[in-house]
């Protein structure tokens, strides 16, 4: 059997979606998976042990009719017996319906007209879990595993020389500040002004820790800025999220918004508090652990949220 799973959205969609295809993988352990993504979300594939192809597709992206016919090609190829559709373009449906594929799954909506197993999409609920229920189109009635990864060795090897070369031997705090939507949502980052009298909280009640920014590639400008504000901290910057899922591994503990960082953070267990403003954290965030505590905004922006808030949370609990 050959699968295919068309997920949209960045990396930290991708993780969201790995309980999917473990669950997949559990049910038809002989199945081909392949996933088509964005180009941009490839990289979260590093640490996926379920998936066999990784396809290229810009769902975002104003596609013409070449772009489109390219996709049907690359479909076609392949000959899959099933496809599980996470985005609720019709159009994708169509693609999949002109390939003749005999399982197409898909959410029920009112151009859902390609799909032969309609789900219902029940958008209040825990982002993964509104994955899962993808599997209800195959008759899988299996509980949602958790989010897991595979970091790769070297991967886990570079984080240890990093820690070393920072002189982390006794422990850190990560910060991770920034969005990973793109583009990027300045109502999910916090202040930079804000985060002094949290920084010297930490340092107040564990001063054997240090504090480690956490950079990637979406949020280079606010580690500037922090880096201006408070030049004593210390940063790293993982290339992919593979060294970046080993560094939070190793944390005792990370701060961050909603980003790519706060669901690696999840999917490695590591004590996480989640900073949350345009989304509702209870579809980003796992509700079953006391390792993972969230902060909802009152407004839709995370700027409004007391520091003395994120405060109390970290040594409340």
């Amino acid at each position: 059997m050959r699968i295919l799973a068309l997920v949209p959205g960045g990396i930290g969609d991708q993780i969201l979606f790995f309980p999917t295809l473990e669950d997949l993988k559990t049910q038809y352990p002989n199945a081909t998976i392949d996933v088509m993504v964005e180009p941009r979300a490839k990289a979260a594939y590093r640490v996926c042990p379920y998936v066999n192809e990784i396809l290229a597709f810009d769902y975002k992206d104003r596609n013409g009719l070449a772009d489109y016919l390219n996709v049907l090609g690359m479909i076609r190829d392949r000959e899959y017996d099933v496809a599980l559709n996470f985005g609720q373009r019709w159009t994708i449906d169509l693609l999949l319906w002109l390939n003749g594929i005999p399982l197409r799954i898909g959410y029920e909506s009112q151009t859902s007209w390609f799909v032969s197993n309609p789900v219902l999409l029940k958008t209040e609920q825990y982002a993964s879990h509104v994955a899962h229920d993808l599997l209800e189109g195959l008759g899988i009635q299996s509980l949602c595993p958790p989010l897991k990864i595979a970091v790769p060795t070297k991967d886990i090897d570079w984080a240890q020389a990093q820690q070393e070369r920072l002189d982390l031997k006794e422990g850190y705090i990560l910060i991770y500040n920034g969005s990973s939507q793109i583009p990027q949502d300045s109502h999910a980052i916090y202040p930079v002004e804000r985060w002094g009298s949290i920084i010297e909280s930490i340092r107040e009640k564990q001063p054997n820790l240090s504090v480690v920014l956490l950079q990637d590639d979406n949020n280079a400008e606010q580690i500037a800025m922090m880096r201006e504000a408070y030049p004593s901290l210390k940063i790293i910057q993982p290339s992919d999220p593979g060294k970046m899922a080993a560094i939070i591994a190793a944390a005792n503990l990370i701060l961050c918004t909603d980003s790519d960082s706060l669901q690696l953070a999840v999917a490695v267990g590591t004590y996480t508090i989640g900073l949350f403003g345009p989304t509702a954290l209870e579809k980003r965030f796992p509700s079953d652990s006391d390792r993972y505590i969230g902060i909802q905004s009152t407004t839709d922006k995370v700027a409004d949220i007391p520091p003395e808030t994120i405060i109390t949370k970290m040594w409340g609990n």
